[in-house]
C-alpha cells in the first residue's frame, strides 16, 4: 500500500513498510524512512507507484484550470475529494486527487487552507484584488529589470533623476528605484555610490561628498530666504583710534581688529575691536533663527557655508575703509612691565583703517625684524607694541598652564593652508606660533577670558569653555568641555574662557556678545535685562545643538581636507614622498596633511621621516594605500619635525592659544578644535598621581 501525505507543509509519496497503532513505517522513493502519522496521510492506494504518481498528479495540475475549478467550488468550504468529484465528475483517481491537492494547496489566492485536505475559494472581491497586486507585481518587476538593464549599460534611468540624493544616503529600501539600484550592484560587483558616479547621477566624487554633508546637514538647502538687513542702533559714540585687522587673504568674515593709543600719561592703550551684528540682530527674531539653525560657519577647503547671510556679513565685517559698529575692549598697559591697568568695555563705531593679509606680511613680520625695526609695512609701530603685550600675555598663561600642573606649550606645529581654484589645490605649509599669529591669539583669549569674568562678576550666564576639574579619569577630567558658568581652561591657562571674538561666524560668540553687551550697558541690574537668564533651558539647548553641529562640520572639512590630499597626489604626480612617524604604523606626509597607516611597519623613531611608494589611493572612499620605501640610516630626527608630532599625538596644549580666532584660509576654528584635542592629551600625559 502506499500513501499520499503531507509533512512539514509539503507533499510526499512513499510505500508502507508497517503500521503500528497511529503511525505508519514509510519507505520513500528515495529508499529514506520515515515515520508518518494517520491524521496526516491523505490518500491510501495501490497503484500507480510513489513515482509515477508524483509524475502523473504534476501533469494533472498543470492542466487544471483555476479559474473553472475556484467557480466549481462554491462558497462553502469543502474537502479535496468532494470537488475532484464535480470538477472530474468521478471520484477522482488516486493521480487525480494528489494533483487537485497540490493545485489547491499552490493557489492560495483562490483557495484558503482551513484543515488538512480542506479549503474554502476565495471571496470574489478578494480574488480580483490579489490578481491585480500579482499582475501589478510582475509589471513592476518588468520596470525593476528594465531600470537594472539601464545602469549596467551606465544610463540613468529618467525616474532616478530627480531622487539621485535620496537613493545614496537615505533609501526608501521597499521603492522600486532602490532595488533596482541594489541589483544592478550586485551584478556589477559595485557600490551605489561608485555606481552613480559611473553613470552620472553625481558629478565627481567631490559632489559626492558635498551633497553627502548637505543632504544630512541642510536638507532645505544652504541658501538664505530674503530678510531685511539689521539695523544698528543711533547714537553710538565715535572711537577715537585707527583699527586695523590681521586675516588670510580669503577671509571675508572680518570679526576682530586691533588699535594702539599712547596716553599722555605713558600709559598704553590697545583696543581689541570685534564686529557686533548683536546690536542689530535681536534674539527670537528672523536672522537670529537662520543663525541659529546653523550654529556656524562651515569651512572647507575652497569654500564655506556662511552661518549669516552676506548682507548681513558685510553689514557688520570690519572692512577697511568703513566705520563699523563694534563692541570693544579697552585695556590700559604700564609698558615698564606690560601689566593691565584697567580695562573698559563699551559698544561704539569704530574706524577701519586697514585689512592687513599674512599673505603681504608673513615674510615681512617676523620674531627678528621686529626685534631690529627692519622693513616698511603697514601698522609697523602698533604691530612691534601688540607683540610685546603677546609675549608677556603667553609667559602668564604659561605660568598659570603649569600651576595646573601641565606641562609648556609647544609653538612648532605646522599648519597647512588649502587654496582651491578651478579645481586646482594649492597646499602651503606655516609654522604656528608665527608673531602675527601669536598677537591674534593672545588678544583673542585675553578677550575671551576678560569678557568671560565680565559675565560672571555680573551674575550674568555665557556659554563658557572648560578644561580640567571634571570627574572621572585624568583624561576625563582634561576634557574640553561647554558650560554655562565661569570655569577654569586648565590647557589655556585662564581662569575662564567664553568664546567672544567670532560674532559672525559662531553662534556662540553672538549669544556671549548679548550677554556682554547688557553687561556693558546696564552694570549692576544686566541680570535683569540679559536676553539669557542663569539656569536658562534655552541656554543648554544652545550649547548641547552647537557641539552637534560642531562635530559634524569640523568632521565635514576633515573629510574635505583629506579629499584635496588625495587630489594633490594626483596633480603633483606624486608617486614617492616624504612622510613623517607620528606614532608606530602612523604617519603624515610632508607636504601635505595626510594621515597614512601602514600596518606591520617596523619601529621607527617618533618624528623620524620616512620615504614612502604611494600605491593607489580612492577619492570616493578616501582610502590610500602606500608601502615604506625607505628608513633614514641615522637616528637623528628633525627638531620641528619632532616637535609638530607631539603636537600632532600628545598635544602641545596649545587650544586656542594657537589658532585662537585667527581665521586662517577661513577655516581656524576647526583647527581650534584639534588644538585642544591635543591640549587634551597633553594634560592627560602630564605627571600625576596615580589613581
Amino acid at each position: 500500500m502506499n500513501l499520499f501525505f503531507e509533512e512539514s507543509g509539503d507533499f510526499k509519496v512513499g510505500t508502507v513498510l508497517s503500521q503500528a497503532g497511529e503511525a505508519y513505517q514509510v519507505e520513500m522513493a528515495s529508499g529514506k524512512r520515515t515515520k508518518v502519522k494517520v491524521k496526516d496521510v491523505l490518500l491510501q492506494y495501490e497503484k500507480p507507484s510513489p513515482a509515477e504518481l508524483h509524475a502523473q498528479a504534476k501533469a494533472i495540475v498543470a492542466d487544471i484550470d483555476l479559474e473553472f475549478l475556484w467557480e466549481v467550488a462554491g462558497e462553502e468550504e469543502f474537502g479535496f475529494a468532494e470537488l475532484g468529484a464535480e470538477y472530474f465528475g468521478h471520484a477522482p483517481l488516486p493521480a487525480e486527487a494528489a494533483g487537485l491537492i497540490l493545485c489547491l494547496h499552490s493557489s492560495p489566492i483562490y483557495f484558503y487552507k482551513k484543515g488538512r485536505g480542506r479549503y474554502k475559494a476565495a471571496p470574489e472581491q478578494a480574488l480580483r484584488a490579489a490578481q491585480a497586486g500579482i499582475e501589478k507585481k510582475k509589471q513592476q518587476a518588468l520596470v525593476q529589470a528594465g531600470y537594472v538593464e539601464e545602469l549596467k549599460a551606465n544610463q540613468l534611468p529618467a525616474s532616478m533623476q530627480n531622487m539621485v540624493l535620496q537613493l545614496l544616503f537615505k533609501p526608501d529600501k521597499n521603492a522600486l528605484e532602490y532595488k533596482a539600484l541594489e541589483a544592478a550592484c550586485n551584478e556589477l560587483h559595485t557600490n551605489p555610490q561608485r555606481l552613480m558616479l559611473a553613470v552620472g547621477g553625481i558629478a565627481s566624487p567631490k559632489e559626492l561628498h558635498m551633497s553627502r554633508f548637505l543632504f544630512e546637514n541642510f536638507p532645505r538647502g544652504s541658501g538664505f530666504p530674503d530678510v531685511p538687513v539689521p539695523a544698528t542702533p543711533g547714537g553710538l559714540p565715535l572711537a577715537a583710534v585707527a583699527a586695523f585687522s590681521i586675516d588670510d587673504v580669503t577671509t571675508t568674515e572680518i570679526d576682530d581688529a586691533f588699535s594702539v593709543v599712547k596716553l599722555d600719561d605713558g600709559m598704553i592703550r590697545v583696543g581689541i575691536h570685534i564686529a557686533a551684528p548683536a546690536l542689530g540682530i535681536k534674539p527670537d527674531d528672523m536672522v537670529d533663527k537662520m543663525a541659529r539653525t546653523r550654529m556656524s560657519t562651515v569651512y572647507m577647503p575652497g569654500d564655506k557655508i556662511t552661518m549669516l547671510p552676506d548682507a548681513i556679513v558685510e553689514a557688520f565685517t570690519l572692512a577697511e575703509g568703513k566705520t563699523c559698529p563694534a563692541l570693544s575692549l579697552y585695556a590700559t598697559l604700564d609698558p615698564a612691565d606690560w601689566s593691565v591697568v584697567k580695562t573698559e568695555t563699551r559698544a561704539e563705531m569704530v574706524p577701519i583703517a586697514s585689512n592687513l593679509r599674512h599673505n603681504d606680511l608673513d615674510e615681512l613680520v617676523n620674531e627678528d625684524t621686529l626685534a631690529s625695526g627692519e622693513g616698511e609695512y603697514a601698522h609697523k609701530a602698533e604691530l612691534a607694541t601688540l607683540w610685546q603685550w603677546a609675549q608677556q600675555l603667553e609667559q602668564g598663561r604659561m605660568k598659570k598652564r603649569e600651576g595646573f600642573g601641565l606641562k609648556p606649550e609647544q609653538n612648532n606645529r605646522i599648519d597647512f593652508n588649502f587654496y582651491v581654484e578651478n579645481d586646482v589645490v594649492t597646499v602651503s605649509r606655516r609654522k604656528r606660533g608665527a608673531p602675527l599669529d601669536k598677537i591674534v591669539a593672545e588678544l583673542m583669549i585675553f578677550a575671551n577670558s576678560t569678557w568671560g569674568k565680565l559675565m560672571h562678576d555680573h551674575g550674568v550666564p555665557g556659554i563658557y569653555r572648560s578644561q580640567g576639574g571634571g570627574t572621572g579619569g585624568w583624561a576625563a577630567k582634561m576634557q574640553v568641555r561647554m558650560v554655562t558658568h565661569a570655569a577654569p581652561h586648565q590647557g589655556l591657562g585662564v581662569d575662564q574662557y567664553a568664546w567672544s571674538t567670532s560674532p559672525l561666524r559662531r553662534y556662540t560668540d553672538l549669544v556671549n556678545q548679548w550677554q556682554i553687551l547688557a553687561c556693558a550697558e546696564h552694570g549692576v541690574t544686566a541680570p535683569l535685562v540679559a536676553p539669557f537668564k542663569p539656569k536658562d533651558a534655552n541656554l543648554f539647548a544652545i550649547v548641547s545643538a552647537f557641539d552637534a553641529a560642531y562635530a559634524a562640520y569640523g568632521d565635514h572639512q576633515s573629510n574635505m581636507e583629506r579629499y584635496w590630499c588625495l587630489r594633490w597626489l594626483g596633480q603633483e604626480d606624486a608617486k614617492q614622498v616624504e612622510a613623517v612617524v607620528l606614532k608606530d604604523e602612523v604617519l603624515r606626509l610632508v607636504d601635505i596633511p595626510l594621515i597614512i597607516r601602514l600596518p606591520g611597519m617596523p619601529q621607527v623613531a617618533r618624528g623620524a621621516q620616512v620615504k614612502l611608494d604611494i600605491i593607489r589611493w580612492d577619492e570616493v572612499d578616501l582610502t590610500i594605500e602606500a608601502r615604506l620605501l625607505e628608513i633614514p640610516v641615522a637616528a637623528d630626527v628633525a627638531g620641528d619635525a619632532e616637535l609638530d608630532y607631539e603636537d600632532e599625538d600628545e598635544g602641545d596644549g596649545n587650544g586656542e592659544a594657537a589658532a585662537a580666532d585667527a581665521d586662517v584660509n577661513g577655516a581656524a576654528d576647526p583647527e581650534v578644535e584639534a588644538a585642544e584635542a591635543g591640549a587634551e592629551d597633553d594634560a592627560a600625559k602630564a605627571e600625576t598621581p596615580a589613581e
